[in-house]
């Protein structure tokens, strides 16, 4: 090729980088942020096909399957990644995890922030709307903090993790201590053992470490920020949106486990103290969205089941790795049930005035998630015919609460019903009320309004 052939195809490149550069800025917040992770499941799916990564075969759909829940933060899982997956394929599944749970635009931001100490104009855009940062945060400054902070937290499980899996005998305990470690704290929910936790049922640190983990990750990276900084005397007293998530966390762990330390079958036949492990850990494990288990889900009992099915429906907490409709929706949402009831004008919690803003985020939210779900079991039962109503109805919460906890049917799906659980996984990873809003019409034109007498 000739200097200036050379020269034309540089210019032409340049002009393409250019355009979509352009056509990213222009494109609103929510699609940019569906597009961004729908782009990470592509690669991770490429990656994940190639022959290198599979220690058995794994057909296209079950890789697409595996790299959706794996961006998602989700760990439902069609084949087992252990046994499916070289090291290779097993690095890029963590990668995937990491990736989800900071955020898909993050790990590019750390790089853009070390090479050009500045973030772009869309970039800004993109990191306050995927950990809700109110407007008096730094951008920059705390995505340095997140960064610190998750490797921080990261390898100190790693740490705990390999000490009881090297005693136990666990193959290859640096790794494992490594990939759970991650798992855990992105509230991801993947392992490399076959039954999940199961055989750590009784094992006070792994409950602990792995809870602990998921609780760091699940409440978000805002409400530890700002609990670091009260700590350290940057501020007096945390914030109001740090309080509702640090209660509401609280009062579900506390209320699940006593819930399934009283009802469960399953948990009488242990020693006290194992049940207690048990049903602390089914708690924290459906509430922080990441999925792990000490206990077969398919035996517990269908009480238990509903137990779980509510946590995980309003799962984690906003600027967090897990997914759901979030505490803070709940709260708004019973603020709003309150002054209904008692008749008032104005939504309060714990004597704050809710703006009118944010309980119309909370009603839509809430509205979409049901009509999602609504639709998507729809479409699963038609093509799962033979599937009892209670495992598909558990397994499509599971996915939109980016959970994965399943009763047993996951590898037993149809294709057309796997690619329905990865819309819902994005859905949740991305949050309810942005996929909707990302697949809303912006661009209708307005018209003269009137007011509306429907009476309810």
């Amino acid at each position: 090729m000739s200097t200036s052939s050379r020269g034309d195809a540089r210019r032409a490149l340049m002009r393409s980088i250019a355009r979509f550069r352009l056509v990213l800025a222009k494109m609103d917040t929510p699609r940019l942020l569906v597009l961004g992770y729908i782009v990470y499941v592509v690669l991770g799916w490429i990656l994940l096909a190639l022959p290198q990564a599979q220690r058995l075969p794994v057909s296209s759909i079950d890789t697409l399957f595996i790299a959706a829940s794996a961006v998602s933060t989700t760990g439902l899982v069609s084949v087992d990644p252990g046994t499916s997956f070289t090291f290779f394929g097993q690095l890029v599944i963590l990668g995937l995890i990491q990736v989800g749970g900071l955020g898909y635009m993050t790990m590019g931001s750390f790089v853009t922030l070390a090479t050009y100490h500045r973030l772009s104009g869309v970039r800004v855009r993109v990191v306050r709307a995927a950990f809700s940062l109110p407007e008096d945060f730094d951008p920059a400054r705390f995505l340095w903090w997140v960064l610190f902070f998750t490797i921080g937290c990261e390898a100190a499980g790693a740490l705990a993790l390999y000490a009881v899996f090297a005693q136990a005998g666990v193959e290859a305990p640096v790794w494992s201590a490594i990939f759970h470690s991650v798992s855990a704290f992105c509230t991801a929910g993947f392992s490399l053992n076959a039954t999940s936790f199961e055989a750590f049922v009784g094992n006070p640190t792994i409950n602990l470490v792995v809870g602990a983990l998921s609780l760091l990750g699940a409440m978000g990276f805002l409400v530890v920020f700002d609990a670091f900084r009260t700590g350290f005397g940057r501020q007096r007293y945390l914030g109001f949106t740090s309080k509702v998530i640090f209660r509401l966390t609280l009062l579900f762990v506390l209320v699940g486990t006593v819930l399934i330390l009283a009802v469960e079958p399953v948990l009488a036949e242990m020693p006290p103290t194992q049940r207690l492990l048990a049903a602390f850990f089914q708690t924290m494990t459906a509430s922080t969205t990441v999925g792990f288990n000490t206990v077969p889900i398919a035996d517990l009992s269908n009480a238990v089941i509903v137990v779980l099915l509510a946590l995980m429906v309003v799962g984690a907490s906003p600027a967090g790795t897990g997914g759901g409709l979030k505490t803070t929706s709940l709260a708004v949402l019973v603020g709003l049930v309150r002054s209904t009831l008692k008749g008032r004008d104005d939504v309060r919690y714990f004597n704050r005035t809710v703006p009118i803003e944010r309980v119309r985020a909370a009603a839509a939210s809430l509205a979409f998630y049901a009509g999602l779900l609504t639709f998507a079991l729809f479409l699963l039962f038609l093509t799962e015919r033979g599937a009892a109503f209670e495992t598909v109805l558990f397994e499509a919460v599971s996915a939109m609460g980016t959970v994965g906890l399943s009763m047993g049917i996951t590898g037993e799906l149809s294709e057309l019903g796997k690619l329905i659980i990865v819309v819902l996984m994005l859905a949740g990873r991305v949050g309810i009320l942005t996929f909707g809003i990302a697949l809303a019409t912006h661009d209708e034109p307005e018209e003269e309004q009137e007011d509306c007498d429907l009476v309810l």
